[in-house]
């Protein structure tokens, strides 16, 4: 029962805003992209200090500059 809270709940949290995030896009919200972009950062930290996961890391670095890049061009017309 102890692994369940071996980060203290800081990547539970983590995964709590990235479902935040994923339901304010599926509602057309600009803000789903910050809220994505906070939990892609929570993520970075958590797999290079705590879980020692560079593939976390990097993954998570593409998928922040993925949503900056949603979030810049919300509002651009093609």
């Amino acid at each position: 029962m102890s692994s369940i809270f071996a980060h203290y709940g800081v990547d539970w949290f983590a995964m709590a805003l990235s479902l935040y995030a994923a339901y304010l896009l599926g509602n057309k919200q600009k803000l789903g992209f910050i809220v994505f972009a906070i939990s892609n950062i929570i993520w970075i930290v958590l797999g290079i200090f705590f879980m020692s996961s560079m593939g976390m890391a990097l993954g998570n670095f593409a998928f922040f500059l993925i949503n900056v890049r949603g979030f810049i061009s919300w509002n651009k017309t093609s």
